[in-house]
């Protein structure tokens, strides 16, 4: 529902397909999402026949929500997660090739095995610009990143590399991950992003898609070459620690709100960090953390979304779109695109 707010979804198709689902059957969860998803496309279809290419693009981006609500729950049958990854990914294609200027489907190199996919969404208002990267964490998928980000993007002139580490995949056992370092990826993206035309190597950006783990944090911290960051500075990391220290009974260890870390010592380029006060962490660790932040880290700020203005929940999840306005406000400042740089 969160979705409708970015054009993701539509309030009355959530409370419709919902009331169908029967809680007892297993399967039913991701049939009913997949049939709403499956309606959306076929009337993207339609559109396209008439030449009507916004509707088209609308409802593609639509059914790309759908068919990822029906991959997202744990006990579905194996034949009905292939069928609702299929569909999202093949609406997303849809989506990006019916844009102006149309968006790529890339594949980027990542281990012997694996490579990263990605959607690229070049910006219609300049070339040789900026690029924002954005990154689901282990297990998410990237098509749910273009509904939560490319309106934010292309409305500011930004183009947009949302990547996730599943490849082509539908889903990959952590034996085939076993020995990589998920932060490494993002090099590999950098590596690739550098050579492509259109891009301003100087100026590309990367945002965390999610805030229960600092992959993108060890990324920035391992790799100069971002320009900014927006991620949790480590801060989960040190969570965990402090919480196996405790369970440890060993409270002598070093206490996670109390002590710089090195993820956040290491990160040069401006950070960003955003967090809600109903969210996983208490509202007060999470200030003294800002605060922390602030005096050792020469642009690092952390935003804490209160309850009384939403985007309060874990992941901003009941207000994405103040959060995301907010951060790329930020990003619009460090990339200089207000100073007339672009």
């Amino acid at each position: 529902m969160a979705a409708a707010q970015e054009g993701g979804s539509t309030v009355s198709e959530c409370w419709l397909t919902l009331s169908k689902i029967n809680l007892g059957s297993e399967s039913s969860w991701s049939g009913e999402w997949i049939k709403t998803a499956e309606l959306n496309e076929a009337r993207a279809e339609l559109a396209l026949l008439s030449g009507n290419m916004i509707t088209a693009r609308r409802n593609w981006l639509r059914a790309t929500t759908y068919f990822h609500a029906a991959a997202r729950p744990p006990g579905y049958a194996n034949d009905l997660l292939r069928r609702a990854v299929d569909g999202m990914r093949r609406c997303a294609a849809n989506f990006l090739k019916s844009r102006v200027p149309a968006g790529q489907v890339l594949s980027i190199p990542w281990t012997d095995e694996l490579s990263l996919q990605a959607y690229y969404l070049p910006s219609a208002f300049r070339d040789d610009g900026p690029v924002i990267v954005c990154i689901g964490e282990p297990g998410s998928y990237k098509e749910e990143l273009l509904t939560k980000y490319a309106g934010h993007a292309g409305e500011r002139g930004l183009s947009l590399l949302a990547v996730d580490l599943l490849g082509t995949q539908t889903a990959l056992a952590p034996e085939r991950l076993e020995g990589h370092k998920f932060e490494a990826a993002m090099s590999r993206v950098l590596d690739f992003l550098s050579e492509m035309p259109g891009v301003d190597d100087t100026r590309i950006a990367v945002i965390a898609d999610a805030c229960n783990s600092s992959l993108v944090a060890r990324a920035a911290a391992s790799d100069a070459r971002f320009a900014a960051a927006v991620c949790d500075a480590g801060l989960w990391d040190l969570h965990e620690r402090s919480f196996f220290h405790r369970q440890a009974g060993d409270d002598a260890q070093i206490c996670w709100i109390e002590e710089a870390n090195a993820i956040s010592r290491s990160i040069e380029c401006p950070l960003l960090v955003t967090a809600g006060e109903a969210g996983w962490l208490l509202p007060g660790a999470l200030a003294k953390f800002g605060d922390q932040l602030s005096s050792m880290h020469r642009d690092a700020r952390l935003i804490l979304f209160r309850r009384t203005e939403t985007a309060a929940m874990q992941g901003h999840i009941d207000n994405p779109t103040l959060a995301n306005e907010v951060i790329f406000d930020w990003l619009e400042d460090r990339l200089g695109l207000r100073k007339g740089l672009a």
